[in-house]
């Protein structure tokens, strides 16, 4: 399997000449005995080496997405790293501090408030 580095754009170009796309790596493939000439454009340098990038494992529980070109992790601009594996839905006497100055305590609350209204 040879991993390609596929613009967002073009993946329609990809899967049309074959490219499969692995949900595990977040990244297109050329599939085992097909050729690769085709997808000569799409081939990073460096080629059977390139490995994408997903997003780390301190980020598992939270949020993020993986920009499959640029293989960073993209994470939304309320994004708070708390500095450890921590569920900021579950009272942490560590994180508490750093959620409550933040606002994003305050959010969480309204938004809550919001569901509940919206329920009844």
């Amino acid at each position: 399997m040879m991993f390609l580095k596929v613009p967002f754009a073009e993946k329609d170009e990809a899967k049309a000449l074959g490219a499969r796309w692995n949900g595990e790596r977040k990244s297109w493939y050329v599939p085992d005995g097909k050729p690769t000439e085709a997808f000569a454009r799409w081939l990073p340098p460096g080629g059977a080496d390139f490995v994408p990038a997903v997003a780390a494992p301190s980020l598992k529980n939270r949020p993020v997405t993986v920009d499959s070109y640029a293989g960073k992790p993209v994470m939304g601009k309320l994004f708070i790293d708390l500095g450890h594996d921590c569920d900021p839905f579950v009272a942490c006497p560590v994180c508490a501090p750093r959620l409550a100055t933040s606002g994003w305590t305050a959010t969480h609350d309204s938004v809550a408030q919001l569901l509940v209204g919206l329920r009844g």
